[in-house]
């Protein structure tokens, strides 16, 4: 009989995933009309079938899920209405604030994927939680990545929920011109997860392997439509703004004042390209950068948050390699070096962007910006455009071709001849099995800039394999001493890398530990014009385990080994003397990672670690705590000290970055949030504090006071600022 019991088990197990492939749920259209208010009883709810049967990814992904959602889809010539129950063992849930786009873990939500275009690709990504709440983003590179999870995109639509004891009910309305798609399509690629905290499951309706990310656009079911789709009925989106500031520059005491008016517009051609225009945009961010502490000889990357940039974005910033050789870094555009080498803000004048897909496989992108000249700072005017098009090959990967120019387009006697224009040619080729098991990215760039002929290419390959046990990587990359991308990221020119990484991971049947991990990451570096001479090498060497509480605990080792080129101080400390150039340095370092249960009302994360630092020793401690009421108040603080030592006659250090925030979600509209930073690096405390009240959908009201100080003996004031900013978004 126990034999019995377990070969049905099996064949249950095995059984629900052959089926997974043809798992569909049908759309019902309607012409009755559907109120919203989370209650779905009009009589078409009560025809169709829902999406049902989910699985778990997390503890395990053996099992079905122990709390059911239930899905309805119905549509019309206009919308897609979805209706859902979402099964609980009681009403107790966790929903850490009121704010929009909020972070699915350690929330209770459920989120629905839908790939329009069913190239396993790119998806629009809709979610709430039990509140009502709105999560919406973009997901592009398959879901394989989270680099090509975009929650700075937004769109319109309208969510109601209601909580009963066991089960809360979610209704959606979304409007079909907030997809892209072809006309006359019956069928969307689908699926839906949706996070259970108090029986502490992640499920998915398809089931997904756990080696996999619980997004992963490789694992989708069909929704069928009852009738083909319309033309979409795409509104014209007219987005102007005014933004009103003062304050007062006090190292050069200055008063300054400025009142800015543009705007952007939104156009879809067809039912798959989006125009966008914008007009003397206002770039200026409510929500600033955070601080960070850089011990490196490179230039840090900060994230893209400037919704013009964002649709679509992955058409233009998937180029190449991301950490060490991308072409295109939107950010670069709307920022300039003034004549002491420092980087500021450059006005810009107007861009347009056309974006989508032409058909089922072919997806374009083009992008040009204007940027005003600054002749104080000998600072020209200049055009900034990209140009895309990318061809989907087999069942998910994709061949890119894309065209960077930056071009001063006027004459300046400051202008030096090499920076009159700078171009680049590339072909990128991304390789993504059906089933996500082999995924790769192979690049060959060329860039195009006066006076120089040669040694000019960028080019890379990585291949990467998953399976539940094993995954292995082979990677390598090559950039030219003279390879320019004015509006790229590069961390340095003439090197040649390679990166492999070997993976094992072991699932505990019995214990605390869900899942845990052993790794070994060597990366090499060498410099081609210098006969292939070693510059850099790190192994690490790491073990992860992740627990059935969701905590985490991570074990990591470095060996490196640095040879300076260039003189540097670590510190950055004023007047020091630096680590000499020309000399080898070779140094092991380790260090611990803990992250606590995230469901929890309080939940932190402790990094601390110890050991050599080139020719010297360095002890570091990073550190977040964060503690809820909700779902009112969030608070949390940040915090990281280095303390380094370095022989004589070079600098110690003791470098402090402490920020602490304050977040108050008094309802779905109405959110202020404080965000106090200091560094003693950069020798700067500063106070963020914005009000928002978005008093329409996508519309807001931004009050913004900035206060940024000296962090030093004087501790004087720097420059000190208060702007309101409107912004109204309309539906024409």
């Amino acid at each position: 009989m126990k034999k019995l019991t377990i070969l049905a088990a099996l064949f249950t197990v095995s059984f629900g995933f052959s089926q997974e492939k043809n798992k569909t749920v049908h759309v019902k259209f309607i012409n009755e009309p559907i109120t919203l208010d989370a209650v779905l009883d009009e009589p078409a709810w009560s025809q169709t079938e829902p999406a049902t049967n989910y699985w778990q990814h997390f503890p395990t992904d053996t099992l079905q899920a122990q709390q059911q959602a239930e899905i309805k889809m119905l549509f019309d010539d206009d919308n897609l209405y979805i209706g859902i129950k979402v099964n609980s063992s009681n009403s107790e849930f966790i929903v850490p604030s009121l704010r929009r786009d909020f972070r699915a873990s350690g929330n209770d939500n459920i989120t629905l994927l839908f790939d329009t275009f069913n190239d396993g690709t790119n998806a629009f990504f809709f979610g709430t939680n039990p509140l009502g709440v709105k999560r919406d983003a973009l997901l592009s590179g398959g879901g394989t990545d989270l680099r090509g999870f975009n929650l700075a995109w937004d769109t319109k639509w309208l969510c109601e929920t209601k909580i009963h004891d066991t089960y809360y009910i979610v209704e959606w309305i979304i409007p079909l011109s907030a997809f892209k798609y072809r006309e006359g399509e019956t069928k969307w690629r689908f699926n839906s997860y949706h996070f259970d905290t108090k029986a502490n499951e992640r499920n998915t309706w398809i089931n997904i392997p756990q080696n996999q990310y619980i997004f992963n656009l490789a694992f989708m079911g069909d929704m069928i439509f009852e009738k083909p789709l319309g033309k979409s009925k795409t509104p014209i989106s007219i987005i102007p703004f005014m933004n009103g500031l003062v304050g007062k520059d006090y190292q050069a005491d200055e008063n300054t004042s400025d009142f800015k008016i543009g705007g952007d517009a939104k156009f879809t051609i067809g039912n798959s390209m989006n125009l966008d225009l914008t007009f003397n945009p206002d770039f200026s961010q409510v929500e600033i950068d955070q601080q960070v502490t850089n011990l490196t000889r490179f230039e840090v990357s900060l994230p893209e948050r400037r919704q013009f940039f964002i649709e679509n974005s992955d058409l233009f910033a998937d180029f190449g390699n991301n950490r060490d050789a991308n072409p295109f870094f939107s950010r670069r555009i709307g920022i300039a070096t003034d004549i002491e080498g420092n980087s500021i803000e450059n006005d810009i004048i107007a861009g347009v962007r056309l974006s989508g897909k032409v058909n089922n496989n072919l997806r374009l992108g083009i992008l040009s910006m204007q940027t005003a000249e600054d002749l104080a700072n000998e600072i020209p005017t200049t055009n900034n455009s990209v140009v895309t098009v990318q061809q989907k090959l087999f069942s998910r990967s994709n061949l890119s071709f894309m065209f960077i120019n930056k071009q001063a387009t006027k004459d300046y006697d400051f202008l030096a001849n090499e920076d009159r224009y700078n171009r680049v040619f590339g072909i990128d080729y991304r390789l993504a099995s059906k089933n996500n098991s082999w995924v790769g990215k192979y690049f060959f760039h060329k860039s195009f800039s006066p006076d120089v002929s040669s040694k000019d290419i960028s080019t890379g390959a990585s291949t990467e394999y998953f399976s539940r046990n094993w995954n292995f990587r082979v990677g390598a990359v090559f950039i030219g001493e003279n390879f320019r991308s004015d509006l790229g990221f590069l961390r340095r020119t003439d090197v040649f890398k390679i990166s492999p990484m070997a993976q094992r991971s072991f699932w505990p049947k019995k214990g605390k530990i869900q899942k845990h991990s052993f790794s070994v990451t060597p990366f090499f570096l060498w410099k081609p014009e210098l006969d292939f001479k070693n510059s850099d090498y790190t192994i690490v060497t790491n073990w992860q385990a992740d627990f059935k509480n969701t905590a985490q605990l991570e074990l990591e080792m470095f060996n490196r080994y640095t040879y300076l080129f260039e003189a540097f101080d670590p510190t950055r400390t004023d007047g020091a003397i630096p680590l000499p150039a020309n000399k080898n340095y070779y140094y092991t370092s380790y260090e611990a990672n803990f992250r606590s249960d995230m469901r929890k009302v309080f939940y932190f994360n402790l990094s601390p670690s110890f050991g050599q630092f080139y020719n010297g020793k360095k002890y570091s401690m990073q550190g977040s705590f964060t503690w809820r009421l909700q779902p009112y108040f969030t608070t949390s603080v940040q915090v990281n000290y280095d303390n380094i030592n370095l022989p004589n006659p070079y600098p110690d250090a003791k470098i402090w970055l402490i920020g602490p925030k304050f977040d108050v979600t008094f309802n779905k509209n109405l959110f202020w949030a404080t965000f106090i930073q200091y560094s003693s690096q950069s020798e700067n405390f500063s106070v963020n504090t914005r009000l928002q009240w978005r008093f329409a959908p996508l519309s807001d009201l931004y009050v913004v006071y900035n206060d940024n100080y000296f962090a030093n003996d004087i501790f004087a004031p720097k420059v000190r600022s208060f702007n309101i900013k409107l912004t109204y978004w309309l539906n024409i």
